[in-house]
């Protein structure tokens, strides 16, 4: 059973950084995106600071985002890898089957990965997803690499956003038509 503090902060600074990028795209009217709270039940409470010290989640998550922009349903989930391959054990199969009934309603869904030790961002489409989930299924590679991802979906530097990733949406809708 994961516990709070054994895992639970990891990714906190990509998912920081998506929360600032998501106020911005607020603010300009560009996106209502709402992090997904993830249910929890303390063990331990410091008494003094009345903070949780130990919890377990109550039941597994889906997407740690989910919300709209310009109309579209969107829900993505936010990823950490610090080297060249990410495992696919760190996408669980109930995300991945909501994911695909999210589109089946004509939403849109992807992950965002943060590759740490290339300090790049990576919007990975649900479908390039499905390539790699079905292969490992198949008996493949339970894994992709950084040389397998398509080039176009690495999300640019930006000056005013973090974790700018409505362009590289607008080419994932592209493809669908």
């Amino acid at each position: 059973m994961a516990t709070w503090n054994s895992r639970g902060l990891r990714g906190s600074t990509l998912e920081e950084f998506i929360n600032r990028t998501n106020e911005k795209y607020l603010e300009n009217g560009l996106a209502l995106i709402q992090k997904v709270p993830t249910p929890i039940t303390p063990i331990n409470i410091d008494k003094a600071t009345r903070h949780i010290t130990l919890a377990y989640f109550d039941q597994k998550s889906t997407v740690d985002y989910i919300g709209a922009v310009q109309g579209i349903p969107v829900c993505f989930d936010a990823k950490e890898c610090n080297t060249d391959t990410f495992p696919l054990q760190n996408i669980h199969e109930h995300q991945v089957v909501f994911m695909e009934n999210f589109e089946k309603q004509r939403g849109i869904a992807f992950f965002l990965i943060s590759f740490t030790a290339r300090d790049e961002f990576y919007y990975l489409r649900l479908a390039k997803l499905l390539e790699f989930w079905n292969r490992a299924k198949e008996g493949g590679r339970k894994s992709f690499r950084y040389e397998e991802l398509e080039p176009e979906f690495f999300l640019p530097k930006s000056r005013g956003v973090l974790v700018p990733y409505l362009d590289t949406m607008q080419k994932d809708l592209a493809m669908r038509d």
